[in-house]
């Protein structure tokens, strides 16, 4: 009979653990899951503001070798990200395919200009910084005209203002909901436990003897949560490249590797910190309030 019990509360007790590891794991892996979202966030606001291009229009008399040298100067500053020479003959052909028409033809001479396309660094796409740009550049005598679509930068840097803020809101909500969720996960595991804490203390074991083997399981328990987080967010990864090939280019292994070792850190503290607490909590219990 004893044998049995015995046997019985093994199995209970290891379905508590399994239960908790996998508890842990679900609430590591929509955290993960929030911090790739904001990862991916970040990467995309980068990815407009990067692709923002300044048209800088040249004189028409000067020769292509001045355009390039102004290039070269252009490319020297450090907001500048890449520059890209747009001679007429090109300009023409962009825009004939553009039209789906002959238009040089039709006109009998190409009526554009030669121009630098630049594209700023993410840091440095807002009105303010460009403005000052733009003042720099129409210093030069061989620069004619600069554009870029001002509305759109305003509209897009406060609508990525917005979004960010509201991510990160909902991001602080949820993570202290998770912690909370793996607290009382955890506390309800050391509670089947709480038998065995009383009676080691009742024998003589010291508060540190009797800590460890919790603590350890603890550390454990949100190891192994948090690589199955992992697992799962590998595999979510997958799925999302697969159904959205144009994602790809907002992918960063460096990000990611910093997310899952995030992951496992987390799981690992806030798993070792509820078990130290729990076992602490029965361990000042009285023995009459342990049926309570």
């Amino acid at each position: 009979m004893e044998e049995f019990e015995a046997s019985a509360s093994a199995k209970k007790t290891k379905t508590i653990y399994i239960s908790t590891v996998f508890g842990i794991a679900m609430v590591l892996s929509m955290i993960g899951l929030l911090g790739l979202i904001l990862v991916e966030a970040n990467n995309l606001s980068r990815y407009v503001k990067e692709n923002i291009v300044l048209n800088i229009f040249v004189d028409d008399a000067a020769h292509e070798t001045d355009v390039l040298q102004l290039q070269k100067q252009i490319e020297g500053s450090v907001m500048v990200k890449q520059t890209q020479y747009v001679s007429k003959e090109l300009a023409a052909r962009n825009l004939q395919k553009d039209l789906g028409e002959d238009f040089v033809k039709f006109l009998g001479y190409n009526p554009l200009s030669q121009s630098l396309d630049v594209y700023l660094k993410a840091q440095y796409a807002n009105n303010a910084d460009i403005e000052k740009f733009k003042a720099e550049l129409l210093k030069n005598p061989l620069v004619k005209e600069v554009k870029y679509q001002k509305s759109l930068v305003d509209q897009m840097n406060e609508n990525i203002t917005t979004i960010s803020l509201i991510i990160l809101v909902f991001a602080g909500i949820f993570v202290v909901l998770s912690v909370a969720l793996i607290n009382n996960t955890i506390r309800l595991a050391i509670y089947s436990q709480r038998f065995l804490i009383k009676s080691m203390q009742l024998v003589g074991a010291t508060k540190g003897f009797i800590r460890k083997p919790f603590m350890l399981y603890g550390i454990w328990h949100g190891l192994l949560g948090g690589l199955i987080a992992i697992l799962i967010l590998i595999g979510t990864l997958s799925l999302a490249y697969k159904e959205i090939p144009d994602l790809i280019i907002l992918r960063n292994y460096t990000e990611f590797g910093l997310i899952f070792v995030a992951i496992l850190g987390l799981g690992v503290f806030i798993s070792g910190f509820s078990t130290f607490l729990a076992v602490n909590k029965f361990l000042r219990l009285k023995i009459y309030n342990l049926y309570r």
